[in-house]
C-alpha cells in the first residue's frame, strides 16, 4: 500500500497556536526561515528517495518563488493551503473563492504546474463550512485533504468518513481525510505534532490500522517542526509553547524512520488510486 506523504509549507508565525498573539501585520517584519526549512525537507526526500505534496500557502510563494520552482523540479506536487493561514470557518463563501483564485494562481506561476489539490489551513473545513466543497469543486479542484475526522481543540469534525469520500453527489471531487488512530472507539491524531511529539509507535500503527482497512494513510508536518533554532514567541500561552517547540530536535531523526519504514507518495497518486476504488 502507497501512502500520502504530504508538507504544509507555512513559516513559523504562521502557525494556529500563535494566530492570536502575532499579527498578520507584523509578519513582514518577523525573519522568515520557510525557504531553509523547505530545503531541508527536500533534502531529507532526496536522501530517502521519496516524492511528497506541498500544501504551500500563497503568501509564502509569492515571496519565496524560487523556493516553489525547486520543490517542482524535485518531482513533488504543489498544491494550495490557501493564501495566509486564515482558517475556512471564519470566512464565508465569497472571501474563500478569492482567497483560493489567488493563492492558486501564484503557486501557479511559481511552480509551472497546474494546482488540484487543497488543504484547508488548520483542518477548517468542518460542519460549519457546507459550501467549502462547492467552492472547490467550482474552481476545479480534484481533491481537499483538509477534513481531521475527530474532535480537537482548535479544530476536527468528528462525524466525518475516515477514509476518502465524495462530500457532493454531483461533482468529481474528493475529501481524504488526514490520518487518524482508532484506540478502542477513540479516534487520536497521528500528523504534525502529534508525531513529533508522541511515540513514533502511534503512526506507524495507524498505517498499519488503515493498511489493514484496505486505504492508505495521509500523513503531514511542517518545516518549522525541523527547526529546533527557530525564535521563541514569549507571550504565547504556555500549551501552545509546549505544543510547538516541544521535541523539534528530534523530529528529523523520526522522519527518517517512519519514511523508510512504509512506501510513501505524492497526495495526486494516491488519490488517483482511491478514486479508483470509490468507482
Amino acid at each position: 500500500m502507497r501512502h500520502a506523504l504530504s508538507v504544509d509549507v507555512e513559516d513559523w508565525f504562521q502557525v494556529g497556536a500563535f494566530e492570536k498573539v502575532i499579527d498578520k501585520a507584523d509578519w513582514e517584519t518577523l525573519e522568515r526561515r520557510v525557504e531553509r526549512n523547505t530545503d531541508a525537507v527536500l533534502g531529507l526526500f532526496s536522501e530517502t528517495g521519496v516524492k511528497a505534496t506541498f500544501f504551500t500557502l500563497g503568501w509564502v510563494a509569492e515571496r519565496h518563488p524560487a523556493l516553489i520552482r525547486r520543490i517542482a523540479d524535485a518531482g513533488h506536487e504543489i498544491a494550495s493551503h490557501g493564501w495566509d493561514h486564515q482558517r475556512v470557518f471564519t470566512m464565508d463563501a465569497a472571501t474563500f473563492r478569492a482567497d483560493l483564485a489567488r493563492a492558486r494562481k501564484v503557486l501557479e506561476d511559481a511552480g509551472g504546474q497546474a494546482v488540484t489539490g487543497y488543504r484547508a489551513p488548520s483542518f477548517s473545513i468542518d460542519a460549519r463550512t457546507p459550501w467549502a466543497h462547492v467552492e472547490l469543486a467550482e474552481a476545479g479542484y480534484t481533491y481537499s485533504s483538509s477534513v481531521a475526522p475527530l474532535k480537537h481543540d482548535h479544530y476536527g469534525w468528528p462525524e466525518a468518513p475516515r477514509y476518502a469520500f465524495r462530500p457532493l453527489a454531483d461533482a468529481d471531487l474528493l475529501e481524504v481525510p488526514v490520518t487518524v488512530a482508532d484506540l478502542a472507539g477513540r479516534r487520536m491524531a497521528t500528523g504534525g505534532g502529534f508525531f513529533r511529539l508522541l511515540p513514533s509507535a502511534l503512526m506507524n500503527f495507524a498505517v498499519g490500522q488503515v493498511s489493514g482497512d484496505g486505504q492508505p494513510a495521509v500523513f503531514y508536518f511542517h518545516p518549522w517542526e525541523i527547526d529546533p533554532g527557530q525564535p521563541r514567541v514569549l507571550n504565547a500561552p504556555l500549551r501552545s509553547k509546549v505544543r510547538h517547540y516541544s521535541r523539534l530536535g528530534a523530529m528529523s531523526g523520526k522522519l527518517r524512520e517512519l519514511i523508510r519504514r512504509h512506501d510513501w507518495g505524492r497526495m495526486d497518486d494516491v488519490v488517483a488510486a482511491a478514486r479508483s476504488r470509490l468507482q
